[in-house]
């Protein structure tokens, strides 16, 4: 398995779900944050402001990309209202802190939750300072992953060569550009999801890196 990362000089991990546990179920409370925000700002009902969470996110990538495409919404609001939300029972992971620093070239987090969401929780894991760059929605323009152009303009900041970085992932359509680029794909996640542009799984992630670095 080595070998199939000696050529990689970024390391690009995606946040929720994937530098923590599913486990934690921070999602839990974003969605609870994302209903009420949908139900005051477009005046719905509950059931439907959750029809339209899960739409947006099925057809647009991320709930956010749907709201701003179809009602003008500040993208602003709804990423500082949704994302305070309870980080108390996250808990550092020191194996995880150290497969990480042992990584060699750059290591940089993307997500399509906001980079002040992003800091909070990487923090919360003990994993705060440990990468060169933290990339949130805001840095790709409000573009989400899966879109193409999100990717590019992550990596066009960054300064990246995808033939030469790997992306680390819980979703798998997440996956599908970067491994359209040439980037080295790893699905993390409790159930694998085999599919063409998914290179590697894997459900421990500190495990993951550990055996990759092993000398």
């Amino acid at each position: 398995m080595q070998n199939g990362f000696s050529h990689v000089t970024t390391w690009v991990f995606d946040l929720d779900n994937t530098l923590y546990p599913p486990a934690a179920r921070l999602f839990d409370q974003i969605e609870v944050r994302m209903t009420a925000w949908v139900m005051r700002e477009l005046g719905v009902a509950e059931d439907e402001a959750n029809r339209l969470r899960k739409l947006y996110w099925k057809e647009h990538g991320t709930t956010l990309a749907g709201l701003m495409r179809l009602h003008a919404v500040d993208p602003a609001s709804y990423l500082n209202e949704v994302h305070e939300i309870d980080l108390g029972h996250l808990v550092p992971d020191s194996a995880l802190a150290d497969g990480l620093r042992a990584l060699p070239g750059r290591r940089i987090v993307y997500t399509n939750a906001s980079r002040p969401y992003a800091e909070r929780v990487l923090a919360a894991r003990g994993l705060g300072g440990l990468f060169d760059a933290v990339y949130g929605v805001e840095q790709a323009g409000f573009h989400p992953k899966p879109d193409r152009e999100a990717f590019e303009a992550v990596f066009a900041a960054d300064g990246l060569d995808p033939a030469s970085a790997a992306m680390f992932e819980d979703e798998p359509r997440n996956l599908a550009v970067p491994h359209a680029m040439s980037m080295r794909t790893v699905h993390v996640a409790p159930i694998p999801a085999p599919a063409p542009h998914i290179h590697h799984h894997t459900d421990d992630l500190a495990g993951f890196l550990a055996k990759l670095t092993r000398g």
